[in-house]
């Protein structure tokens, strides 16, 4: 299979995991598509590399990972920009859920970098293991973030 081809069905299949690595590093949807843009970049000059001794969805959390933090450390160098807003939001919805989950993100938000991309994995749906696995860190090590981390969003 060529390179192209590859690459293009592992995007398909993942891109949603990929989003959502994006996602937990910003909530303005510019950034969110210009993450994923660097993260696309950085897959595609590393694909060849891959030794696949981890499974390829492993490799792909590590790469965005990896990719966000490294956009986030440039970020805090960076002089700040003066975000255009507009008075409008398409995105906003008013009801229950809507406003727990704006309340969850923002409490998540509020975590360094580390805690942030391990609650995305947990929420994910990933095991301990493979949080670890992304991480480089035990999972008895996961679970123990994990809980401390809970505890300290439980607090606000």
């Amino acid at each position: 299979m060529k390179k192209e081809d590859y690459f293009t069905r592992l995007v398909r299949e993942h891109k949603s995991t990929i989003y959502s690595v994006c996602y937990m590093f910003s909530q303005d949807e510019d950034e969110v598509n210009d993450l994923f843009q660097e993260t696309l970049i950085n897959m595609w000059k590393g694909i060849e590399t891959f030794r696949e001794e981890s499974k390829i969805s492993t490799w792909i959390y590590r790469v965005a990972l990896n990719t966000c933090l490294l956009q986030e450390r440039k970020k805090k160098r960076e002089v700040p920009k003066v975000p255009l807003t507009m008075d409008v939001n398409f995105f906003e919805d008013n009801d229950a859920k809507s406003t727990q989950v704006r309340q969850l993100h923002q409490r998540i938000g509020k975590l360094g970098l580390v805690d942030r991309a391990l609650v995305m994995l947990w929420l994910e749906g990933m095991s301990y293991d493979e949080i670890g696995d992304v991480m480089g860190i035990s999972a008895k090590n996961v679970g123990v973030k994990l809980f401390r981390i809970k505890e300290q969003l439980k607090k606000g």
